[in-house]
């Protein structure tokens, strides 16, 4: 594979710490590789280094002659006085872009719902970040550097830009880096993981399920010196296994090892028990929605919405923005009354809310944390340990000296994280959460699922976030034109249903001209199959064989763990490509 572009010896430093000492690592044709690590380590100035935006102290970053380089920062410079058509598609001709295949399928993927002749400056936040990103996108690059893309995208346009990136360029070809916090979508897109900690950056093989089981394997080896973060990643490993939706049909990792590691680690939550504890506190009536609908003058947000939300429930709420997933909170949560239909509240009821506006800290913005936790509880129990307030934020992630800093002075994921603690302390049997995910760094939120495991109550979460609604719900609802409607098939299912919903009469002539096989086409069918199987069989082998050399390898010899590596990612290309034909086998044997 061709080099794209490499970096060496890289060291930068401010005048309070050093962010990166010496870091030297490279980017090669067919790398997808996914930038994580905990806020404030040095994610974006590592991609801003790399992108040449930001010079380092020493070391240098060099490219291939001619390599065109598209980058993507969490910031813009589009002109606010610009149209949205002028900053996506610049000066060309209507007939050109809309000859564009790609370009036309950007547009609609990221740009269908905003006006095209409207000011930049009159954008919403999240309007304004799509159009960015398709500005970008429509370009022809060999290199892409994404800081934070799935920041205000729904659902729809995260599976969106996943699949765009997938097919952006050959199996071989192109490069790209992304900085996410979106761990469904590191998963669905990356080839390769870096972990930025300790002014390193450390290079893993996979997306974010193979490198949690490369961490806790590094974890073991090092003799446990982070026990915290190695127990609480064994138990995100252990839910990756045993119920992660579509992550357990690929051998990615090596499935017997991750076993091993997770046999003594139980289930990560127990939702039986959790909904007998619900129900002695909550009794059996929680809330009910009750053909309920909102509208803000003409405008109808919800209609006819039923729902009857039992003790110990953990739903998920998915839907397009703009669609009323946040009224619908505010209608459970008492915060907005219904224009049609009631809400009945049990007589038990305590519900607590985390919004995205940091409501419930904007009395105690002058407060010192140390202060804001000793007005609460002394003791919170979690697993069955009584912790204090203090040990609860430490478990979330905050220093010991954050303890002494004032409110109105803390980051946003920290004042994320104190939300959350507060919201813990004041005990609700009823928990809303409206993007929870929002400034939260992958570390943080693998400790905020952690806590949420074993609370013994009704949750309801609205998440962009994939991966979290699967992780800590057990069921999910879907907002459609105006309606909630049970989804059995989760996030899949919704996708599928909005993709029907855009073009239902197509879906069914497309599964009318689905072909069968007969006679000596299936017998060569069921032959071929057979012998896909016994060559992944193989494979699974070998890659066992090349883990065992991998964790006996010198760590120093980077040349040798680079040839290792290549020969893992040879064999995980040639298994991608047979499971894909052993799919479409699959499907035409029936």
């Amino acid at each position: 594979m061709a080099h794209l572009l490499g970096a060496e010896a890289l060291h930068l430093e401010y005048p309070t710490r050093i962010v990166f000492d010496s870091i030297t690592l490279g980017i090669d044709e067919g790398d997808r590789i996914g930038i994580v690590g905990k806020n404030g380590d040095g994610k974006s100035s590592l991609l801003a280094m790399l992108a040449g935006t930001l010079a380092p102290q020493s070391g240098r970053v060099t490219r291939r002659g001619g390599v065109r380089f598209g980058v993507l920062t969490q910031g813009d410079d589009l002109d606010p006085d610009g149209t949205v058509r002028a900053a996506i598609v610049g000066d060309l001709d209507e007939h050109e872009w809309a000859g564009d295949a790609r370009i036309r399928d950007v547009i609609a993927g990221l740009a269908a719902d905003v006006p095209w002749d409207a000011k930049i400056r009159d954008l919403s936040g999240g309007q304004r970040r799509r159009v960015a990103l398709a500005a970008l996108l429509i370009g022809d690059w060999d290199l892409v550097a994404l800081d934070e893309p799935t920041n205000h995208l729904d659902v729809e346009g995260i599976s969106w830009l996943a699949g765009h990136l997938k097919n952006r360029w050959s199996k071989n070809a192109g490069g790209l880096i992304v900085i996410t916090h979106d761990r469904w979508f590191l998963d669905e897109i990356c080839t390769k993981t870096w972990e930025v900690h300790d002014q390193i950056v450390e290079p893993f093989e996979g997306g974010y399920a193979a490198y949690v089981l490369q961490r806790v394997e590094r974890d073991r080896i090092a003799a446990a010196t982070e026990s915290k973060r190695q127990n609480m990643m064994r138990k995100e490993l252990a839910w990756l296994r045993r119920g992660a939706p579509a992550r357990t049909a690929k051998p990615k990792f090596r499935i017997e090892a991750a076993n091993e590691l997770i046999a003594d680690i139980p289930p990560v939550r127990n939702p039986i028990e959790l909904k007998q504890m619900a129900v002695a506190r909550l009794g059996k009536d929680v809330i009910d929605v009750l053909e309920a609908g909102v509208a803000f003058g003409d405008r109808e947000i919800l209609r006819d919405v039923t729902w009857r939300i039992g003790p110990g429930e953990r739903t998920g709420i998915l839907g397009a923005n703009g669609t009323g997933k946040t009224t619908l909170l505010n209608l459970v949560a008492g915060v907005l009354e219904p224009t049609s239909g009631r809400v009945k509240r049990g007589k038990t009821v305590k519900l607590g809310m985390l919004d995205q506006q940091f409501s419930q800290l904007a009395t105690i913005g002058s407060d010192r944390v140390r202060e804001v936790l000793g007005r609460e509880k002394t003791t919170f129990n979690i697993d069955g340990k009584d912790l204090s307030p203090a040990q609860l934020l430490e478990r979330l992630g905050f220093a010991r000296e954050h303890l002494s800093a004032r409110v109105d002075e803390l980051s946003g994921g920290q004042k994320r994280r104190l939300q959350l603690l507060l919201l813990l302390l004041s005990e609700p049997n009823v928990i809303v959460l409206d993007e929870p995910t929002n400034d939260v760094d992958s570390d943080m939120l693998a400790a905020m699922e952690d806590l949420l495991d074993s609370w013994p109550g009704t949750l309801i979460v609205v998440s962009h976030d994939r991966y979290l609604l699967e992780r800590i719900t057990d069921q999910q609802y879907a907002i459609l034109g105006g309606k909630l409607r049970h989804v059995p098939g989760g996030v899949d299912e919704y996708l599928r249903l909005r993709a029907q919903g855009d073009a239902p009469a197509a879906s069914a002539s497309a599964a009318a001209e689905a072909p069968g096989l007969t006679g000596s086409d299936k017998r060569s069918a069921e032959k071929e199959l057979a012998s896909i199987e016994r060559r992944l069989e193989k494979i699974e082998r070998e890659t066992k064989n090349v883990h065992a050399k991998m964790a006996a390898h010198d760590q120093g010899d980077f040349d040798g763990l680079q040839k290792l590596n290549a020969d893992l990612q040879t064999l995980r290309d040639e298994s991608d490509s047979l499971e894909e034909r052993w799919l479409e086998l699959g499907e035409l044997l029936g």
